[in-house]
């Protein structure tokens, strides 16, 4: 960005090279670490047997995820048409990047739930399932409530860190408040979320991050800003609430779950999978 002088366009491209450079360290390490070289296989015909199945979890997946994302960047859009564009998007943007920052440790969360979850209901644990579930949202809700009450400590200072501007520092101290509630929304949600995955749920996730969002959200986020001069706290408020439906839509979801059943679900997939190889490799000899 600055030695070789390439601004936004040299952000955009060292933010690509690391995501690549990840992608080469993930793959050596599956290759060649010990600790993967029992679940490690090697390239044959079977593989093309199960991308069906597997497309068939992953789109929904990338589909649920990508509706929630998508809402976020909207919202940034829509901050470009308030009164004052260039101080509520830069105020908003920052908003959108402190919690962005934060979003990764419950995704984290989330990740390391879906995993747990999906072996245990495939190994036949729905009891161990069920924990699991129970721990990560306590874990999580520790979390997002340290992080909130921090926030607002510092909400005078906080926005030194990231502009120069007197008028985008105050502005971003009214928006902490607000910032910590979409914080714990958010929390709830990506937690909730990899919860869903790992039991896949990954089309009822699909749905129910479009009717939050997009049927809830970002109307909300638009009236309040724009008919009640809400402005950039609008927004946030309306992303919370999107996120808030998100969290109690699956929330309910996994209340009324019987994980006996899903574990049960689980096995018979396994199964058929198990099925569906013997089946080729009898072809192929």
């Amino acid at each position: 960005m600055f030695k070789i002088k390439l601004g936004s366009n040299g952000a955009a491209l060292a933010v690509g090279l690391s995501y690549w450079f990840n992608v080469l360290l993930l793959g050596f390490y599956i290759k060649y670490s010990s600790e993967c070289e029992k679940t490690r296989a090697s390239f044959s015909i079977d593989v093309f047997s199960s991308i069906k199945e597997f497309i068939r979890f992953s789109v929904p997946s990338a589909v649920m995820v990508c509706f929630e994302w998508w809402s976020y960047e909207v919202l940034i859009l829509l901050s470009g048409l308030l009164p004052n564009p260039k101080l509520e998007a830069s105020v908003f943007s920052l908003c959108f990047t402190i919690t962005y920052l934060h979003y990764f440790i419950p995704y984290g969360f989330g990740s390391t739930v879906s995993t747990r979850v999906s072996n245990e209901l495939g190994a036949g644990n729905p009891k161990a399932a069920k924990m699991a579930v129970c721990a990560i949202i306590i874990l999580a809700a520790a979390e997002m409530v340290t992080v909130s009450i921090v926030l607002l400590f510092c909400r005078h200072i906080l926005g030194y860190a990231l502009s120069s501007s007197e008028n985008i520092v105050h502005r971003l101290a009214d928006m902490v408040p607000f910032i910590c509630l979409s914080i714990i929304m958010d929390s709830l949600q990506a937690v909730l979320s990899g919860v869903a995955r790992g039991s896949g749920w990954q089309k009822i996730g699909a749905f129910v991050n479009l009717g939050a969002y997009y049927l809830v959200g970002i109307p909300i986020a638009a009236v309040l800003a724009f008919v009640f001069q809400l402005k950039g706290k609008g927004l946030l408020i309306g992303l919370a609430t999107g996120s808030f439906v998100q969290a109690a839509l699956l929330a309910l979801k996994i209340v009324f779950t019987d994980w006996g059943k899903q574990a049960s679900k689980a096995r018979e997939r396994i199964f058929e999978g198990d099925s569906q190889q013997r089946q080729s490799q009898e072809i192929d000899s």
